[in-house]
């Protein structure tokens, strides 16, 4: 059995590499495969600004899955999902206390991922004994398998 749904996890130090990492998880899901959980998990600082800049109508409920499914990372990687022919939701989450990697990890647990797809950059050499702390906590802590995108 194939796998049923992929997630892509970015946050706000993801921008330079969104192309590899949609391109990497859209060859993983392949039409008509897999279906593609797109997140986008937000600091506290940045859902505030991100909040403030999309001028969202004062009427309206404004939550992390509604900021994400209009903020420019995830209509990037959305574009990128439609182009591939690849089915995706869009998903949001506030990262408290700075807990991206719980959060990745709790979003990965609602959708029932059986793949979950992270970016990294390259450690300077004494950091290459370890990952960055959200990979790490991904990688060590997720339900299911984590494929790391290391960027060059």
């Amino acid at each position: 059995m194939g796998l049923e749904t992929v997630l892509l996890a970015v946050g706000e130090k993801d921008d330079d590499r969104l192309d590899d990492l949609a391109s990497i998880t859209a060859d993983i899901a392949g039409p008509p495969g897999a279906s593609v959980a797109l997140a986008h998990v937000f600091t506290e600082g940045e859902y505030q600004k991100a909040r403030n800049n999309l001028d969202f109508d004062r009427d309206s409920e404004v939550t992390p899955d509604v900021t994400a499914q209009r903020y420019v990372n995830i209509q990037a990687l959305i574009d990128d999902m439609e182009d591939a022919g690849v089915e995706h939701t869009e998903h949001g989450r506030l990262a408290k206390g700075g807990a991206v990697g719980e959060a990745i990890i709790g979003i990965a647990e609602d959708v029932g991922a059986d793949l979950v797809v992270i970016g990294g950059r390259r450690r300077s050499p004494s950091g290459k004994a370890v990952f960055g702390s959200v990979a790490q906590n991904v990688l060590l802590n997720a339900p299911c398998p984590v494929t790391f995108v290391r960027q060059d």
